[in-house]
């Protein structure tokens, strides 16, 4: 047990925590972003498909179009502050709180979307930790080395991360058994999905009739994919393992796009992943950059 504890509190330091905020922030202002077009739409919102989830269980009927605008609008407006760690105490809870009724309400009108589950979990987390010690606006000069408390929070989005493909592994044999890795029930949830694109007009996979005349390649699909699912915990005991469980994980969401045209931008980006690794290391980078150029332009216009 103490080597567990000793483990899961091991110093990291907060440049790692920070680009966690940088990198999950900036994700969600992006997405959010990227939808407002549905969210100002009414086509997507008719009261007949409306069924509340979870914490926005208590609604009995749609907000209004100004309330549903109101709310992606705060939560566009509180992510900026949040990724750049602007009075991070105030914003940080506040946007993930703002951040899980937008998405839930989101969720509400359709099959939910659980790659969004994971985004609001890691900004949950973020926002209870000291994520704006290092790399935030208008700050001083940061933290002054490793430190515990910048190391669980990490750890405890990579376990919720890993979790949730253990879920969804567990689900597969819970339902359908070992059975499920004979890939006959793969076959069947392609199938089904391209058909209903290809009634609704929507864009199809191009490459899924061929998996489903060769029975032996989705068996081996299947396989992988419990494979990849059950075997995610291993990820949190070394790097290695975890390197080579995220890059097979993002083959099995390429995957999901070649054969059923579904894309999991989270996942797909690496985000997902990203607290298994040394994710400040491409920022700092950036950040020095940036930084010796601003001393440069300093120095000439000097």
């Amino acid at each position: 047990m103490k080597r567990l504890l000793d483990a899961w509190f091991a110093p990291a330091p907060a440049e790692r925590l920070a680009a966690m905020r940088i990198l999950v922030g900036g994700f969600a202002l992006i997405y959010l972003v990227v939808q407002l077009p549905l969210w100002l739409g009414d086509g997507q919102f008719a009261r007949r498909d409306f069924h509340p989830l979870g914490p926005l269980g208590f609604l009995d009927e749609p907000l209004s179009r100004g309330g549903r605008l109101a709310l992606v609008g705060a939560a566009i407006a509180l992510a900026v502050p949040f990724t750049l760690g602007w009075a991070y105490r105030v914003i940080a809870p506040l946007f993930a709180l703002v951040l899980l009724a937008a998405l839930t309400y989101r969720n509400s009108w359709s099959m939910p979307f659980h790659t969004e589950n994971l985004l609001v979990l890691h900004a949950i987390v973020l926002a209870v930790a000291p994520a704006a010690d290092a790399w935030r606006v208008g700050g001083g000069p940061g933290a002054a080395g490793p430190d515990e408390r910048y190391g669980w929070p990490l750890r405890l989005m990579a376990a919720i991360t890993v979790t949730t493909y253990l879920i969804a592994g567990l689900a597969k044999l819970r339902l359908g058994g070992w059975a499920w890795t004979d890939g006959d029930a793969l076959a069947e949830q392609i199938a089904i999905d391209n058909l209903r694109k290809h009634l609704s007009g929507s864009p199809m996979s191009p490459v899924a009739a061929v998996f489903l005349e060769h029975g032996w390649l989705l068996r081996g699909l299947a396989i992988a994919t419990v494979v990849v699912e059950v075997g995610a915990p291993l990820a949190l005991f070394h790097r290695r393992l975890a390197a080579v469980w995220a890059i097979a994980a993002w083959g099995f969401h390429l995957g999901v796009v070649v054969l059923m045209a579904i894309v999991f931008p989270y996942p797909l980006v690496g985000l997902a992943y990203a607290p298994l690794f040394r994710c400040e290391r491409p920022l700092a980078w950036v950040h020095g950059r940036w930084r010796r150029w601003r001393e440069r332009r300093g120095r000439v216009t000097a």
